[in-house]
């Protein structure tokens, strides 16, 4: 073949190779800025819609028991001795002329009332020992059966449970959950039957038994009242404060073995 034709026909497959279809689109050269795709204005432009919110259900947690707090300090409190005061001279008072003698008044003898035992409980046999709380907030526990003898403790705690052991006349031999003992006066105690937690935390439960709910947790310390209990069950009906419930035997102090107590 003539080289001249050879050439023409070479040129004509390149220029069909390069030139592009009639549906083709040419991408614009690298580094031109596209023009903006512009809305009809009644086409407003909406944000896309959020995932719907699910509400979230808590689980209600345990209800929380409550505490009740010790009644004060475990010990009494030891009595501090007086400091001696200076001595004063006596102031002598004038004396007055002598007069006529008044007239006594009229003596009326009544008969003695007879008050009913402090310490004793209602429908209870004074057997020794037994049990009693201290009256009053000021209790002088005495070195001996009598108000010459000194005074070793000072309790502040009322309605504390207290042992007696041994009685002489209108005093008293008692001992507390301490083991600390002395004498102390029969006016300043009274039957009532109270306990005190030792040692640990005591759960006050709702029925007798360790299945029973949790009413309040218990202090070591704190003081609360027998109600009543079998001779033969290892619960008490007790209360402290506005929690009533039922509590073991060995979590209190205040009560005999097997001692029954009436409701």
């Amino acid at each position: 073949m003539h080289p001249t034709v050879r050439f023409l026909m070479a040129s004509a497959c390149l220029w069909a190779i390069g030139t592009p279809g009639a549906g083709a689109q040419m991408s614009p050269p690298a580094g031109t800025l596209q023009p903006n795709v512009h809305l009809p204005h009644d086409q407003p432009i909406k944000p896309p819609a959020a995932a719907p919110r699910q509400p979230v259900h808590k689980e209600a947690g345990p209800a929380k028991i409550p505490v009740v707090p010790p009644h004060g300090p475990a010990h009494p409190n030891k009595p501090v001795a007086a400091a001696a005061k200076p001595a004063v001279a006596p102031i002598i008072p004038p004396v007055a002329p002598p007069s006529a003698p008044a007239q006594p008044p009229a003596e009326t003898k009544a008969a003695p009332e007879k008050l009913p035992d402090p310490e004793k409980p209602e429908g209870a046999v004074l057997k020794l020992p037994r049990f009693a709380s201290l009256r009053s907030d000021d209790v002088n526990m005495r070195a001996g059966p009598g108000a010459r003898y000194r005074i070793d403790w000072v309790y502040k705690r009322r309605d504390l449970p207290v042992e007696i052991e041994r009685e002489f006349d209108v005093w008293r031999w008692v001992r507390d959950a301490d083991g600390i003992q002395g004498w102390v006066h029969q006016a300043t105690l009274m039957g009532r039957r109270n306990f005190i937690v030792q040692k640990a935390d005591a759960t006050l439960r709702s029925e007798a038994s360790e299945a029973g709910s949790a009413v309040a947790i218990l202090k070591p310390g704190v003081i609360g009242r027998i109600r009543s209990c079998e001779a033969t069950s290892a619960w008490c009906n007790v209360q402290s404060g506005s929690y009533r419930g039922y509590l073991r035997r060995d979590q209190f102090w205040g009560l005999l073995p097997n001692e029954p107590i009436a409701p």
